[in-house]
């Protein structure tokens, strides 16, 4: 009986395939405001694929619940966001707040005030990390000085060597009374047993999920994940950048070999930007309001040796606003002389990639960089049909031959750098959460262009004939996965 039941419900479902089908087209053009070229996708899917491309779409496109499912995040962001506009609304009037290092760049300053409240904190020490091993040897050393809290906040944690040794830090810090919070993302860290988090909180160390998984197995939400990377310790240092918690990110990995990435380490007042985006998220996830502790707004020492001018940005799907998109928009188009681009990901929108071809053709040096390998084969090849029209159109553009590049950041006239966590593609534009740091001071955004020329050493170019002459396989794949990129 039940056979039958299930065979009728099948032969309807079938039956009225094309209604569900013009029902759901309905939905995507008309109650849904998405990119008209991320329609035409969804509607070649549905037509081509019927019952695939609506499981697909359900996983992947559907953001109708979007709203309702950030309303308590955005109303703690505007709240903070209006505190944040006043505070530097003040500031503005002090003729002394327009310094050489903004200088030319105030209106990108405004901006990010205007649109996000994102504080402009002076007296900041920056330090850049390429490797890995550099990276958390540093961060385990200044865990170990903890006092107070410490707030971490990764997109992917590996239960491995690397982390088994930061989580013998965690606990004995946990054990002598700091604060140790947790926060990872219920994709990122889906390899991991909720038996696993459970011992952590056992042991002292608070921890929370973003987006947990359907009955703690199945992952129905592939969109609206928090990519974020971020280390606050006492609002005296501050993380962010690329590099999650895993043993491929020391190079241990065989697939990936050397793992190229981009990590900042932050001593000054932009700390506070970070540990305030940290909150947010907390809050959210954990359904535990920490914006009232004074604790956790003590007033960073300030930076002595670099004096950097940084503005801490973020995106993500509860924004109206595509925060770090514009701000990579703006920086191209106010480029005179030179643009340097790293990414794994290179999946612009129609908007960036017109500002970098017209950059191209009025003579700015554009110069952009990703891997020789594919993690996502899908992606990379979506990639390097985008990074081909720009190699046609004049730009230098280079794959990283030294294992995986994993960096992503732009700098501009060698005068300011925006790096963070946000890939040059789509998904992390307007589906993920995302946070950078855009850096105003000379030094530093001259600093990361020798990164940048010492990577080269490493890298291949991509020139017009070797572009013009790739075999057909190649085509066929870049147009296969350019046609599906606004699904990416």
């Amino acid at each position: 009986m039940n056979l039958e039941f299930l065979g009728d419900v099948l032969r309807f479902l079938f039956g009225h395939l094309l209604i569900w089908n013009m029902l759901f087209a309905i939905i995507i053009v008309f109650f849904e405001r998405k990119d008209p070229k991320s329609v035409w996708a969804w509607l070649l899917l549905l037509y081509f694929i019927p019952i695939l491309g609506f499981i697909c779409y359900l996983l992947l496109g559907t953001d109708m619940h979007k709203r309702k499912m950030f309303r308590v995040k955005e109303v703690e962001d505007q709240l903070n966001d209006a505190i944040r506009r006043q505070e530097h609304s003040l500031q503005a009037a002090d003729p002394d707040s327009v310094t050489e290092d903004i200088e030319g760049f105030t209106d990108l300053v405004m901006y990010n005030l205007e649109s996000s409240g994102s504080m402009l904190l002076p007296d900041n020490d920056v330090d850049f990390f390429v490797d890995g091993n550099a990276k958390f040897e540093a961060l385990i050393a200044d865990l170990e000085k903890a006092e107070h809290f410490i707030h971490i906040q990764y997109y992917i944690i590996r239960d491995d060597l690397l982390f088994q040794r930061i989580l013998e830090v965690l606990e004995r810090k946990a054990a002598e009374g700091v604060e140790v919070r947790l926060l990872f993302d219920g994709m990122g860290c889906r390899g991991i047993r909720h038996k696993f988090w459970r011992q952590l909180e056992e042991r002292g160390i608070q921890t929370a999920e973003f987006f947990p998984a359907f009955l703690r197995r199945f992952q129905l939400r592939v969109n609206y994940r928090n990519h974020r990377k971020i280390v606050v310790i006492d609002n005296q240092v501050g993380y962010v950048g690329g590099f999650n918690i895993g043993k491929e990110y020391i190079g241990l990995d065989e697939k990936f070999g050397h793992w190229r990435d981009t990590h900042l380490r932050i001593r000054g007042s932009a700390v506070l930007g970070l540990q305030l985006r940290f909150l947010l998220d907390w809050n959210y996830a954990a359904k535990e309001n920490l914006l009232s502790r004074e604790l956790f707004f003590r007033e960073p020492a300030p930076g002595l040796r670099d004096k950097c001018r940084i503005q801490i940005i973020s995106s993500g799907p509860d924004n109206t606003a595509q925060q770090i998109r514009d701000n990579y928009l703006r920086l191209i188009h106010k480029a005179r002389k030179s643009i340097y681009i790293q990414t794994p990901y290179f999946i612009p929108d129609e908007s960036v990639l017109s500002a970098l071809e017209i950059a191209v053709r009025s003579g700015i040096d554009v110069n952009i960089m990703i891997p020789c390998k594919p993690d996502h084969p899908f992606v990379y090849w979506a990639t390097y049909s985008y990074v081909g029209d720009l190699v046609m159109a004049g730009a230098k553009c280079y794959t990283y031959d030294n294992g995986f590049l994993h960096s992503k950041g732009i700098v501009v006239d060698e005068k300011v750098l925006c790096y963070g966590t946000a890939n040059m593609d789509i998904r992390s534009f307007a589906l993920n959460f995302e946070v950078n740091a855009v850096i105003y001071h000379e030094g530093k955004a001259r600093e990361m262009v020798e990164i940048f020329q010492e990577d080269l050493k490493s890298c291949t170019q991509i020139t017009k004939e070797a572009y013009a002459g790739r075999r057909l396989l190649i085509r066929f794949k870049e147009q296969v996965c350019r046609l599906m990129s606004p699904l990416m």
